[in-house]
């Protein structure tokens, strides 16, 4: 079993940065990638994020060039970075990890961009 604990969300302006954060705890040896998904109010969950336990990275269009995920295999945590921000960004951001056996949920943290 893997637990997931995110923070780092609130309320940010267009343009601003918000730092997500997700530390894994449990049986994280057996980890194979972690990720961000997010959901909007009235939409479906969608990915936002991956990198595998070799750092390899993949992106969603819609966030290239603004959020960047990395790890730190040390504090078993996974970080967003997320700049430009924009009111599309709103949402709830959820972590994941999957092992190959299941996927795990954090319990989300809400990133509201407006003015």
């Amino acid at each position: 079993q893997v637990q997931l604990v995110e923070s780092g969300g609130g309320l940010v302006q267009p343009g601003g940065s918000l730092r997500l954060s997700c530390a894994a705890s449990g049986s994280i040896f057996r980890i194979a990638y972690m990720a961000w998904y997010r959901q909007a109010p009235g939409k479906e969950r969608e990915m936002v994020a991956t990198i595998t336990s070799g750092k390899s990275t993949n992106y969603a269009d819609s966030v290239k060039g603004r959020f960047t995920i990395s790890r730190d295999n040390a504090k078993n945590t996974v970080y967003l970075q997320m700049n430009s921000l924009q009111p599309e960004d709103t949402a709830v951001y959820y972590c994941n990890a999957y092992d190959y056996v299941q996927a795990y949920w954090g319990q989300g943290t809400q990133v509201t961009v407006s003015s």
